[in-house]
């Protein structure tokens, strides 16, 4: 509900209103706290997939400490392309970026057990990706049609289930204990227990920022419990920040620059993906915050914030950015439309990305209560995608090709070995599960007959029929 103390109803729908420093430093921090922990997660991810995150004994486990630092430095500064503008770059809208979990399943294959060397790569991918991002936003509205309910729902979905698996891992101690005494143990999945006890419960029993943060608070309870049960000594926490320094410039090409043609087109698929979601995101924050549609300028100046922002966090070892749906739900409840509130908030993320003792501090977060905050977000990405699903018009057509692209796409990421004889780029990009699923939902939605009977698909089916009609089919009623 809109806060009336803080401007007229006009005022709050303008993006170029802003109600002072006195309001809109906390309302843009609360903006930022909001999505902080899924913007540092996928750091943390791609590191433990390395072979240098929590529990590996790795020496290179400090450069995990400046994975988070760029995470928290290149989301404000791409928040800051959103709310401010360079020229054409950026909506001029209250959109609040950070790192973007849609690419994980890319990224994780990629690094998979080859420790820090697997970073050039990467970053030459993300570069290369994000600059391909903004080309995208020429044409970005005319890529809709491709992109129904029936291929993003999908989408959406792969990508949760391809994650779901990293949280429960987290959450029994980690993959480097995988297979010791101490994986699985009751100790460890206690802290992951705590934390999503408190998340539901704040979720369901709490309103305003106590609800839009509920990840964030329970993973403070968790933490203070790992250090209550002596799973976290306050000596370890103490080195990190004494040996975190208090202020610290990115590093242009810290990884160095390598041209993997897997990363290349991985991130660039993922790209329009992920345009489709800006989209989505400027058109909530629009409807939600101001009550119209957005316009051609503000969904095309959003699209390249979002390259321009990803392309240039590669180039310091920086992950693909987007925009932060959290943040739509977060303007439809405050009514406070001011882009500059979200500017405030964006300074705060540069700050924290400036002072690496903030991520000396994250990066002594146990895995085990990490776990139990991942559990609920990748658990919530697979429900937004199911949620999405809900707008398909069930019809035999869409049932088929939603039963070709998830059977592919999750039976490879399941098992990869089926793939041992394709070359490393093919298989890598094929393993990720979501791509293929992505490609066929695509070019079957594009290609197949509107109409398919019923009995068409009755031989296939085990004698299992849906009944669901979805929005699409009801609105062709009204």
């Amino acid at each position: 509900m809109a806060d009336h103390s803080i401007g007229t109803p006009e005022q709050l729908r303008d993006p170029n209103y802003f109600p002072g420093l006195a309001k809109g430093i906390p309302l843009g921090i609360q903006h930022v706290l909001a999505m902080f922990v899924s913007n540092v997660t996928p750091a943390i991810i791609v590191a433990g997939a390395a072979g240098f995150g929590f529990g590996s004994g790795s020496p290179d486990f400090p450069e995990l400490l400046y994975l988070i630092q760029m995470s928290m430095l290149f989301a404000g500064l791409a928040t800051l392309l959103q709310t401010i503008t360079i020229g054409p770059v950026g909506a001029a809208l209250p959109i609040v970026q950070g790192t973007s979990f849609a690419f994980l399943p890319i990224m994780i294959p990629l690094v998979a057990g080859k420790g820090v060397d697997a970073l050039a790569a990467l970053f030459g991918g993300v570069i290369i990706g994000g600059l391909f991002h903004a080309f995208i936003g020429t044409f970005v509205g005319k890529l809709r049609f491709a992109l129904p309910p029936l291929v993003t729902g999908l989408v959406v979905t792969m990508i949760g289930l391809a994650l779901v698996k990293v949280g429960i891992q987290y959450a029994a101690g980690g993959v480097p204990a995988i297979g010791t005494e101490e994986y699985g143990s009751l100790l460890n999945w206690s802290a992951a227990i705590i934390v999503i006890l408190v998340t539901l419960g704040l979720k369901f029993f709490a309103k305003g920022m106590l609800s839009i943060s509920a990840v964030l608070i329970g993973l403070i309870v968790g933490y203070l419990y790992a250090i209550g049960v002596g799973m976290l000594s306050v000596e370890s926490i103490a080195t990190s920040w004494e040996r975190s320094a208090a202020f610290a410039l990115p590093q242009p090409f810290k990884y160095g620059f390598e041209f993997s043609i897997a990363a290349v087109i991985g991130f660039c698929l993922m790209a329009f993906i992920s345009a489709i979601e800006t989209v989505g995101d400027v058109s909530g924050i629009t409807k939600g915050g101001a009550g119209r549609e957005a316009t051609p300028e503000e969904i095309t100046g959003a699209t390249y914030a979002d390259g321009f922002g990803t392309a240039v966090a590669g180039i310091f070892g920086g992950f693909p950015n987007t925009s932060f749906s959290q943040n739509v739900g977060l303007i439809a409840m405050t009514g406070v439309m001011s882009r500059h509130v979200v500017t405030c908030g964006a300074i705060f993320l540069i700050v924290c990305g400036l002072v690496p003792k903030v991520g000396g501090i994250i990066r002594t977060i146990p895995i085990e209560v990490l776990g139990g905050g991942v559990i609920v977000m990748f658990g919530m990405v697979v429900a937004a995608g199911i949620s999405m699903l809900s707008d398909v018009n069930w019809n035999r057509r869409n049932m088929v090709i939603f039963a070709i692209s998830l059977s592919i796409g999750l039976g490879l990421q399941l098992e990869p070995g089926a793939l041992q004889h394709l070359p490393d780029t093919a298989r890598v990009l094929l393993t990720s599960g979501l791509l293929p699923a992505a490609f066929l939902a695509i070019v079957l939605n594009l290609i197949l007959p509107e109409e398919l009977s019923d009995e068409a698909t009755e031989e296939v089916s085990g004698g299992w029929a849906g009944h669901g009609e979805g929005s699409l089919e009801k609105d062709n009623h009204v």
